[in-house]
């Protein structure tokens, strides 16, 4: 028998929206940490795919994919990996992302702030080109470790998109955390279900998870902006990226569009939930 899907009490709208300004100071403080999913990046209306059904569209329109892959981006990426290749995934990935997703509002004042931490965790490049205007902050993005021969899970890049090592991360101002990789500054993915085999493998006990990040997140709060946890892969990297921060967490959403999985992963993991339109909770924080 399913489980009964879990009552949630949702704020009034103007409670929710005087928690969202107090929330916005603490994030200013750097109590609070964005977490940032590809509905942010989708403000903007840029010309790439923003959701995951829209990319796993992207890679049906360039191979048949069998019934099995379609709507499922990862499954997807699988099937042209093992029927062609590599190359040809990360190809049509960097196809998928090439045009420029413009910075909005709410990433450019973020860049502005000497934030410790920031995760974003889709594949554009709307973050990175919004902090560039700075110099004291890099980023660490997970690559696939499919046929790299390397003991690695992530890769280091600072200000100007140059590789460094790993000792350089820990004096950056902010970090910009890309647990699936990006298009910029140079083209690692993951995508593919082979590509998290060994992720979701060790993720519970951190491993593939930076120290720098592990280090900046304690002690601090999450508040989630444009992400959906309708799939079990994105609801383990929220889980695992939370993973000993502090107890308490925010989610911006829209009710509605809830299913009976985000309901329970949002009750099970104590997220307070805000339900405020994303445009509306990027004004009110840009603002703060």
């Amino acid at each position: 028998m399913n489980a009964p899907v879990p009552h949630i009490d949702f704020a009034e709208p103007a409670e929710a929206e005087s928690m969202l300004v107090d929330i916005g100071r603490r994030m200013r403080s750097g109590a609070i940490i964005p977490y940032l999913g590809p509905g942010v990046a989708e403000l903007s209306k840029p010309d790439v795919p923003m959701t995951p059904e829209a990319l796993a569209a992207f890679f049906g329109a360039k191979v048949a994919l069998p019934r099995r892959a379609k709507g499922n981006p990862w499954a997807a990426a699988q099937h042209i990996e093992s029927n062609k290749h590599r190359s040809t995934v990360t190809a049509l990935m960097s196809q998928a992302f090439t045009a420029p997703v413009a910075p909005t509002p709410l990433h450019r004042y973020l860049a502005s702030l000497p934030l410790p931490l920031i995760v974003d965790t889709w594949y554009d490049g709307a973050m990175r080109s919004a902090l560039a205007e700075r110099g004291d902050w890099g980023e660490i993005q997970g690559i696939t470790r499919a046929g790299i021969g390397e003991d690695r899970w992530y890769r280091f890049y600072d200000a100007t998109g140059a590789e460094v090592d790993r000792t350089r991360a820990m004096a950056w101002t902010t970090i910009l955390y890309k647990p699936h990789g990006s298009v910029a500054p140079a083209k690692n993915f993951l995508i593919s279900d082979a590509d998290y085999v060994e992720v979701l493998t060790e993720i519970d006990i951190q491993t593939p998870i930076p120290d720098a990040v592990k280090e900046r997140r304690t002690g601090r709060s999450l508040l989630f902006l444009g992400c959906r946890f309708n799939d079990q892969l994105l609801r383990t990297y929220a889980r695992q990226i939370g993973k000993r921060s502090a107890g308490v967490h925010y989610t911006i959403i829209e009710p509605d569009t809830l299913s009976r999985n985000e309901l329970r992963f949002l009750s099970e993991q104590g997220l307070t939930p805000l339900a405020i339109p994303l445009a509306r909770a990027a004004e009110i924080l840009a603002s703060a």
